[in-house]
């Protein structure tokens, strides 16, 4: 794979820059490692598997980039904090912080049949490894007044693929990332999520097509989302979105939970009650019951 992307080094402006991402020897990780590397960006990379995570490595080398990698899952305790330990010792520097981390859900699981143990596998895979690396990065973030972290949700977290724990745990990354974009606005840290559809081992496989298609049956997914889901764009029409967020255009965004798949690119408003009703509570005594029904009804 070229690891610049079809991209001309410099053009985002990230030359010289270094970044840490979790997740990053398959899929839409591994494509964004790629991509920030074209531009001249150092990058340490992670995963689980010690061959994936050495190909990484030597790939982005072998192409004039500079990386260096480090083993484990980005959900346990001290990864996330090795990989902030090696960017600042073998690059000087740290800029950028990328989760793209995650594993599937169990095959067939719902929230009636998944174990406990398996839905606190989905939280520490997608939420604890978001935190993490927010806290480790964001640390140092905070102390040189800069830097860019992008986290990894799912449109399964609005509810609309089924499944329990992974889409408790992206709508924990999008919680978390809406408040610690508050949080560390002042120190110029910038926290942002994107939600992307793209092709990778989380997308393709008998047991993933099973699931899509029994969403249909059942009438969850209307026939573009299915049709759309099954044939998900490759990893390179998300990553551009994810290196953008990391450059220094994308200064003024903070707290976006962006929607990215294939050519599309979405941006999530706000969210905010509807109005319903209001009473003054000083002069006025709470809700019946009736009158709840009235309003709700």
């Amino acid at each position: 794979m070229n690891p610049s992307g079809g991209w001309s080094p410099g053009a985002a402006g990230l030359g010289g820059r270094v970044a840490v991402i979790a997740g990053a020897t398959r899929g839409i990780g591994l494509t964004v490692a790629y991509a920030l590397a074209g531009q001249g960006v150092s990058v340490v990379v992670n995963g689980r598997d010690a061959d994936a995570l050495e190909e990484t490595v030597a790939e982005i080398r072998g192409g004039g980039g500079q990386a260096v990698g480090i083993r484990g899952s980005a959900g346990d305790d001290g990864v996330a904090q090795q990989m902030v330990d090696a960017a600042l010792t073998e690059f000087g520097a740290l800029d950028i912080a990328i989760n793209c981390a995650g594993i599937a859900e169990p095959a067939g699981s719902t929230v009636l049949t998944i174990t406990p143990d398996e839905f606190r596998t989905q939280v520490d895979a997608h939420l604890m490894s978001a935190f993490h690396l927010l806290q480790a990065a964001g640390r140092v973030f905070v102390e040189q007044g800069s830097g860019s972290i992008v986290l990894t949700g799912s449109a399964a977290s609005l509810g609309m693929f089924g499944g329990s724990g992974y889409p408790a745990a992206k709508g924990g990354v999008n919680a978390l990332a809406l408040a610690a974009a508050s949080d560390l606005a002042e120190d110029r840290v910038r926290v942002n999520v994107v939600m992307p559809g793209a092709r990778s081992r989380l997308s393709t496989g008998e047991d993933y097509v099973a699931h899509i298609e029994g969403l249909h049956r059942r009438g969850i997914l209307d026939d573009l989302t299915r049709d759309a889901a099954l044939d998900p764009a490759p990893p390179e029409y998300v990553a551009p979105l994810y290196v953008f967020l990391a450059s220094d255009a994308a200064d003024h965004l903070t707290g976006n939970i962006f929607s990215a798949a294939g050519g599309f690119i979405g941006r999530f408003e706000a969210q905010q009650a509807g109005f319903i009703a209001y009473r003054d509570h000083k002069d006025t005594s709470p809700y019946s019951l009736g009158e709840l029904a009235e309003l709700l009804g």
